[in-house]
């Protein structure tokens, strides 16, 4: 959608320097956004709320574990307090 409203202001300058990979990977990481919000939506229909957004805001502590591992990113105190809190806060949310 955000890409029809850029082309129909014509905005799109530039469009044509984006490689191949490049293009491949927004194409790629479009489909798996799309297909994200219908999964959530189909847990939504099918569980409790209460259970299914905390699971969903899992996501934030699993990109902080992944950046620490595989991009090297530093691991702060206050990152990791809150990445372990929503962890523990989502095993709360979860356990009925």
């Amino acid at each position: 959608m955000l890409w029809c409203i850029i082309l129909a202001r014509g905005e799109a300058k530039g469009i044509d320097t984006i490689s191949k990979q490049n293009l491949f990977f927004l194409v790629i990481s479009g489909i798996a956004t799309g297909l994200s919000w219908m999964f959530y939506f189909k847990a939504l229909q099918m569980g409790n709320v209460s259970q299914v957004a905390p699971i969903d805001k899992l996501s934030v502590a699993l990109t902080v574990i992944l950046a620490v591992t595989f991009l090297g990113e530093t691991l702060t105190l206050k990152t990791a307090i809150g990445a372990g809190l929503i962890i523990a806060g989502t095993l709360i949310m979860i356990i009925k």
